[in-house]
């Protein structure tokens, strides 16, 4: 009984003292483009499709086209 009761403290001992952080960020703003430009390319990043034009990549979602780090 004296080893549960010792187990036990220890357990909540160290559940109370925690040394992870909680970071939040906010997400940056997204602009969304409708429709891409008449001079669009096609390409394949890592089996990926991204539509590039303007020097910048860009994902197709339901709403659109956005910026994306490839």
């Amino acid at each position: 009984m004296r080893t549960l009761i010792l187990i036990f403290s220890a357990v909540c001992l160290l559940s109370s003292s925690s040394c992870a952080t909680r970071v939040v960020a906010r997400p940056a703003t997204v602009t969304v483009i409708k429709t891409p430009p008449k001079h669009y390319k096609i390409v394949r990043v890592k089996g990926k499709r991204y539509y590039f034009w303007n020097g910048k990549h860009y994902k197709k979602t339901r709403k659109g086209y956005v910026v994306a780090r490839v």
